[in-house]
């Protein structure tokens, strides 16, 4: 039996980046995510229940596979022209997430301790993520105003400082411009099949 010599050309490693998808399994925790943007956790009893506005029919379709990814079934329907709304249903799985984002008054505020990486990213994009011609935008909620700051500062930390940008100007939403699209596309992961390829931040060659 003949063996082919090995190739000596030494192969580039591929590094795992610490705050990327490929750092951790998928989990309920990662819905944070959802939740810098424009999702919503209302809580009924010990249970509470993930919604999550959204613009265009792809947005559904990987939002949906997200979380089923996750062990939580979810529905969607219309609510206007282009618009519609992901759902779970009320969750036990979900309370802890509710505890940690809901106030006394039961009003959505980041948990002390917030921050962002790769998978809490990807779905913030899956929901609101955007292409402009100075880079990409992450979806604000307009309610949310009081911690945009909070959010904006998670961003910072995992190497993606972004700018404000107001509802008047296309917001409400954070901008990602320059070389830091290179740290989203490597933080977010593979572009899912259902995204139109301009709508995803291209992973570097």
């Amino acid at each position: 039996m003949s063996l082919t010599p090995a190739d000596p050309t030494p192969k580039p490693v591929r590094q795992l980046s610490l705050f990327g998808t490929e750092a951790a399994d998928p989990s309920i925790a990662d819905l944070a995510g959802l939740l810098a943007g424009p999702g919503e956790v209302v809580r009924m009893g010990r249970t509470a229940r993930l919604s999550i506005p959204v613009d265009a029919a792809w947005r559904v379709h990987v939002l949906v596979a997200e979380l089923r990814s996750r062990g939580l079934a979810a529905t969607w329907e219309t609510t206007g022209e282009r618009r519609f709304v992901v759902r779970t249903s009320y969750l036990r799985t979900l309370a802890p997430l509710a505890t940690a984002w809901l106030d006394a008054s039961q009003r959505k505020r980041p948990p002390e301790g917030f921050h962002l990486n790769g998978r809490r990213l990807r779905l913030w994009l899956a929901a609101a993520g955007a292409a402009d011609p100075s880079g990409f935008l992450l979806g604000l909620a307009e309610g949310d105003r009081e911690w945009w700051p909070t959010v904006r500062a998670a961003l910072a930390v995992v190497g993606l400082p972004a700018a404000v940008l107001e509802p008047g100007a296309g917001g409400p939403a954070l901008r990602i411009t320059g070389r830091r699209l290179a740290r989203l596309a490597e933080l977010v992961g593979e572009r899912p099949s259902t995204v139109p390829p301009e709508l995803w931040p291209p992973t570097p060659r």
